[in-house]
């Protein structure tokens, strides 16, 4: 099974949703979508499972086009962020409704259900009704449903993220087991960088209607084709300064100043961008390849076992992300210090360049 889009794109009123879009998408991994809210990632769940029509372009299915098929004839499973059960069906029954609505003699319905329910812990509440679970149970139940269907496709339109911490963190371990071997093209929608890395698979970076790259979820974290791309893959957000080249050396506008090595030495001399995570930007030098930069302590930030800083160096805003606990003052100067063998390069159209 495979799910292909080609130029596939969606208007509303005549503004464009989703820009032509084409890739293709595999059973075996998850394949997911990382965007920040408005991006289009459930825009474009929504083109795939039927729900809203195409403007333009194509959708196939294992080489079938599918683009003018209903919902229910794509085979398909959707599984929202909100607990979408029926109220007046106990557990058993609302994940059994697609399989009734397929027609599915009693006895395979018995079976998916019990298999489904045992996947999920969900046996001991199968006589019960949604609003007599918790919150995730109620997406437990909703998971179990698409779980039973055995559809060619699963859709997940950020599943998690109304469930507390806790519970989250188990079920997002708990997904691609619940989902491998099934044959199924399995659709993760998410705006958490973090849940990306952790799912791992196949990843469509979404920016404004657009993917703006699609590959090897760890892959395109290391590498980043483009600026934009780099700032969805990041979270905090991705530091970024114009800098000028001359020679092998980068300079700031704020005069900090350090030497290329590898690709970056070999550039043109010009003016690009230069952008570096934020957890290679600490409160203490780490390694022979820092640079030493001074900013105003605006924000600080104390989670757990980490400290974030955010700070003003000139007319950028950055952020420096470290394991313990550092004293800040907000108001002050403080330096801080930017691992430069961790930085990318971006020329004027924000291409990754070295």
């Amino acid at each position: 099974m495979t799910i292909e889009l080609i130029d596939a794109c969606k208007q509303v009123r005549g503004i464009t949703h989703i820009k032509p879009t084409s890739l293709k998408m595999r059973p075996g991994h998850f394949n997911v979508l990382l965007g920040q809210t408005g991006s289009g990632k459930t825009s474009l769940i929504k083109l795939m499972a039927g729900l809203d029509p195409l403007a333009s372009g194509a959708i196939l299915f294992d080489g079938e086009d599918v683009s003018r098929l209903s919902t229910q004839k794509r085979n398909i499973s959707l599984v929202h962020q909100f607990f979408v059960n029926y109220p007046h069906m106990t557990v058993y029954d609302n994940i059994a409704s697609p399989l009734r609505v397929a027609g599915m003699a009693k006895s395979e319905i018995d079976g998916r259900v019990q298999e489904a329910a045992d996947i999920l812990q969900l046996g001991p509440m199968l006589n019960r009704r949604p609003q007599e679970l918790s919150g995730g149970q109620q997406q437990r139940c909703a998971l179990a449903r698409a779980i039973a269907k055995e559809s060619r496709a699963v859709f997940l339109d950020e599943p998690l993220a109304n469930l507390d911490y806790k519970l989250r963190e188990e079920l997002r371990e708990q997904l691609p087991e619940l989902f491998a071997g099934r044959g199924a093209v399995v659709v993760y929608a998410t705006s958490e960088p973090e849940e990306a890395l952790l799912l791992g698979g196949e990843t469509a970076l979404m920016h404004d209607g657009h993917v703006t790259q699609f590959g090897p979820t760890a892959q395109i974290y290391r590498k980043p084709a483009t600026l934009a791309a780099a700032r969805v893959f990041s979270d905090p957000p991705i530091n970024a300064a114009a800098i000028t080249k001359a020679g092998t050396q980068a300079r700031m506008k704020t005069g900090v100043r350090w030497a290329l090595e590898g690709a970056a030495a070999a550039l043109p001399d010009g003016d690009y961008t230069v952008a570096v995570r934020p957890h290679h930007v600490t409160p203490v030098s780490v390694s022979p390849q820092t640079v030493a930069m001074e900013g105003t302590v605006q924000v600080t930030e104390l989670s757990g076992s980490e400290s974030s800083a955010h700070f003003q160096m000139g007319a950028d805003s950055w952020v420096s992300l470290a394991h313990g606990v550092h004293p800040y003052e907000i108001g002050q100067n403080h330096t801080f210090y930017m691992d430069a063998s961790k930085a990318f390069y971006f020329d004027a159209d924000g291409r990754l360049v070295a």
